[in-house]
């Protein structure tokens, strides 16, 4: 069972419950409130119905998957400019895309300097 199809959606900050700038230390603190609260382990110790222990597993992992991604500088400069792709999180690519796009941005500010008329 899935979890409900808008929480699915969410932004990896709402599902943290942080605003876009929050720092390093917000989402630790989000992720660790909230991986406490909706960890499987805690949840289904066997006297909980099964539809919630399986909605509190699916919760955790959406949970788990916001943090690995904002957590990391990266992934999260990625992520932000609309570029990250969860299915195809390979740390290689994902490095070597954020230096493509880090280069791509220095050469648009460097020609935008030039024309005058460019800001990015």
């Amino acid at each position: 069972m899935q979890p409900p199809s808008q929480y699915h959606q969410s932004s990896y900050y709402a599902v943290l419950g942080v605003h876009p700038g929050a720092s390093a230390a917000e989402i630790r603190a989000a992720y660790h409130r909230l991986a406490m609260r909706w960890h499987p382990d805690k949840i289904a110790n066997g006297r909980v119905d099964p539809a919630i222990a399986e909605e509190a597993k699916g919760r955790f992992q959406k949970i788990h998957e916001a943090y690995q991604v904002l957590s990391d500088q990266k992934r999260r400069e990625l992520y932000d400019a609309g570029m990250y792709d969860p299915l195809d999180d390979d740390q290689e690519e994902v490095e070597g895309f954020h230096d493509f796009l880090q280069e791509m941005l220095s050469l648009m500010a460097t020609v935008g300097r030039e024309c005058g008329d460019f800001r990015v």
